[in-house]
């Protein structure tokens, strides 16, 4: 798990620990069911049978893998639809290439990010690239999907392309963790990703036995997800793991701690710490279409029928047939 590193950590801008600021207290800890997503990669789907009020303004995580493929295995997403929201791609170790409709798209690898403001709607496509597939290899990250405000639904789409060199990295006073802030504000440090709903967040490596407490804005939601290893979370220390997601309740401030002893093959605590400013508006969500009234779903599902949503590029030679909408049922 590279993403991104350093080899001293005590070179790099110290996070403090707020002082006489109420520490959050777990609400509850879940844990992701396995599921399979695109054209068959396996998935932990994070925030599975969370209530949406403490998730606002997330509506859903996917931990992508971690699976190491054989020849010919690695698979992707086809073409197909977004209206109403972000998806923030955050790709950890291997190789994935992104093109959208509205001329947006580039390949991500160990540590970057693809940020895609659907808004209004577009099409698009996520795959290993062919070199991957004949090789096969590590794959292993992240898709969260971000709602947007009813202001910011039928914006322009805009594509963000963020480099793993890009995100701002801090510690722990005592260098035991490494902060990776990639979108948001971390105690005064900003990281690269431009967001429409105000969020924070930070991919966190925390050595075994580390401890950091980090602020956290109170008007913000706080959600903490393990991608790999053992630790605890919270100012009592509630147990977390692999594939797990806690839920937080309102203070200043989040703690995570390492086990003093993880896994032979997960050296370190893998932990996302996430946060943003509830939008409180109705939603109405089915597919990839994430809006407020079920009128506004019928006209996006009719908007991309008719192809207004956008149309695949000439050169990958496949016709509006090849565009996935989703394996749910139809709108009632």
């Amino acid at each position: 798990m590279p993403a991104v590193t350093v080899e001293n950590p005590l070179a790099l801008p110290r996070v403090a620990a707020p002082v006489g600021v109420p520490g959050r207290k777990v609400l509850a800890v879940s844990t992701a069911p396995s599921g399979f997503e695109g054209e068959g990669f396996p998935v932990r789907r994070a925030f599975a049978g969370i209530n949406y009020q403490y998730l606002d303004p997330f509506i859903m995580m996917d931990q992508m893998g971690e699976v190491e493929y054989a020849a010919g295995e690695a698979k992707g997403t086809p073409w197909h639809p977004h209206r109403g929201f972000e998806t923030v791609t955050y790709l950890i170790d291997g190789t994935f290439v992104h093109q959208d409709s509205h001329g947006g798209g580039g390949t991500i690898t160990d540590g970057d990010t693809q940020w895609m403001t659907a808004g209004a709607g577009l099409l698009h496509i996520e795959a290993p690239p062919e070199a991957l597939v004949m090789s096969g290899g590590l794959f292993h990250g992240l898709q969260l999907w971000v709602n947007l405000p009813s202001k910011d639904k039928m914006k322009d789409p805009r594509y963000q392309d963020i480099r793993g060199g890009s995100v701002k990295l801090l510690t722990s006073p005592d260098g035991g963790a490494l902060l990776r802030v990639i979108a948001g504000e971390l105690d005064g440090h900003e990281g690269p990703g431009i967001t429409h709903t105000p969020i924070t967040m930070v991919h966190a490596t925390l050595k075994p036995g580390a401890e950091v407490t980090v602020p956290w804005r109170g008007d913000f939601n706080g959600l903490a997800y393990v991608l790999a290893g053992r630790g605890a979370v919270g100012a009592e220390r509630r147990p977390i793991g692999m594939g797990q997601t806690a839920v937080f309740g309102d203070g200043g401030s989040l703690t995570v701690r390492a086990d003093e002893k993880q896994d032979g093959h997960t050296p370190d605590l893998e932990i996302v710490l996430l946060g943003g400013q509830p939008i409180r508006e109705p939603m109405a969500h089915y597919g990839p279409f994430v809006m407020n009234t079920r009128e506004e779903l019928v006209q996006a599902f009719e908007d991309f029928q008719a192809g207004r949503l956008g149309r695949i590029p000439s050169v990958h030679g496949m016709g509006e047939g090849d565009v996935s909408l989703s394996d749910e049922a139809p709108l009632a």
